[in-house]
């Protein structure tokens, strides 16, 4: 018997009716939607709709999409391609970004960028007088910042951030990736020059993502050799992903408020459940995605505990997926203050629409258990 998922912030299951709606063009409408007969106008009639069905999800124009092969692309196409049409200034991201914009961004050093990292507080909250510190001290030419973080769930004030930079001239990007189908995402609300998406979050196909653009910006493509998506990203559309990815903004988008209420319930037990085993809770405090808990238990290691949760049937995560295989503690809670010897104690659990509360009642239990288990170990090795 498989474990009960709880690892959604890293990635969802594809929903069978997204595949269904994938099939035929892995199949008998296979063609490219770069040909000019019948089979390439079908595929490109899709890739249209699909366009159509990812920008109504997020309240843009279907000409501001443009379709990659998921977030860390679009996050370094917008990062690197921006930077390019530019003369170099100070690019400031949030301390708690994913490295798939910290490492770009750090890359520019090399072409004479000022990176800035901005502060949070103890909940994983940007400080907003760090963010006027930072655009006041330099000139900015661009600002990153994540709208909701994929450790802790913490949602940040985006749109009041475009506000601040905006007033200096500097572009603002978001990354709602781990946004997207669990609170409402909206392009002209957030007031950024660009955002970026993914399918995989969003119970869609891994492999696909998207770069949503205000029609102002200039950027550089990064793969070059052909005229796709408007010339900012060469290759052959990946037709039956980008059909995926348009279908299931359809369904996220029909499910939200659903969805928020149910992931709620169940993360509020969590939490109750978490502190009556002396848990510590990051990000508590703050508004968060209704469908996550991070949290540590003093003194038992994060990757310890993860392991013992999956043999007890739990799939659980220590932190970002895309950042697993070091050894090192969570930059986002070292960014938060959080002590070296209790980050390594992380564990995160992000909810998905298939669970119950009766999984989450099994999973104390199994979680109390595997804690007076380990803590017995951990006395006798001493």
């Amino acid at each position: 018997m498989l474990p009960a998922y709880f690892d959604h912030n890293a990635t969802t299951p594809l929903d069978e009716r997204v595949l269904q709606a994938m099939l035929p063009f892995f199949r008998e409408r296979y063609g490219n939607a770069s040909s000019r007969h019948e089979y390439g106008r079908a595929a490109r009639k899709a890739v249209d709709e699909a366009r159509e069905q990812v920008a109504d999800m997020v309240g843009a124009h279907p000409s501001q999409v443009v379709f990659v092969s998921g977030g860390t692309e679009a996050n370094n196409l917008l990062i690197k391609g921006a930077a390019a049409q530019c003369l170099p200034s100070q690019i400031a991201v949030s301390a708690v970004e994913h490295p798939s914009v910290t490492r770009p961004a750090q890359e520019l050093r090399e072409q004479g960028w000022k990176v800035r990292r901005l502060a949070v507080n103890a909940a994983g909250r940007l400080e907003m007088d760090d963010v006027e510190t930072a655009l006041r001290e330099s000139a900015t030419g661009l600002v990153s910042v994540m709208l909701a973080n994929n450790e802790t769930g913490v949602v940040q004030d985006v749109a009041r951030v475009a506000e601040l930079a905006r007033s200096v001239g500097a572009m603002v990007h978001t990354d709602a990736v781990q946004a997207l189908g669990k609170v409402p995402v909206s392009f002209a609300a957030l007031n950024v020059h660009a955002m970026t998406i993914s399918a995989h979050k969003i119970y869609g196909p891994k492999g696909v993502g998207a770069l949503v653009l205000d029609k102002r910006l200039d950027i550089k493509p990064q793969i070059t050799g052909g005229e796709h998506e408007k010339g900012l990203r060469a290759g052959t559309e990946n037709v039956p992903a980008i059909v995926g990815f348009g279908a299931a903004c359809v369904l996220a988008a029909s499910r939200l408020t659903e969805l928020s209420l149910q992931f709620r319930q169940m993360r509020e037990r969590m939490d109750q459940g978490l502190r009556t085993m002396g848990a510590v809770l990051f990000g508590d405090g703050a508004e968060r995605l209704a469908n996550t808990s991070y949290f540590a238990i003093p003194g038992i290691d994060g990757e310890t505990l993860v392991m013992a949760l999956d043999r007890a049937g739990f799939a659980v995560a220590s932190g970002s997926a895309c950042g697993s295989g070091g050894t090192d503690p969570s930059p986002v809670l070292l960014a938060m203050g959080v002590e070296r010897e209790l980050a390594r104690c992380a564990v995160r659990v992000s909810l998905g629409r298939d669970n119950e509360m009766s999984q989450i009642e099994r999973f104390l239990r199994a979680l109390q258990g595997e804690i007076l288990g380990l803590k017995r170990l951990v006395a006798v090795a001493v």
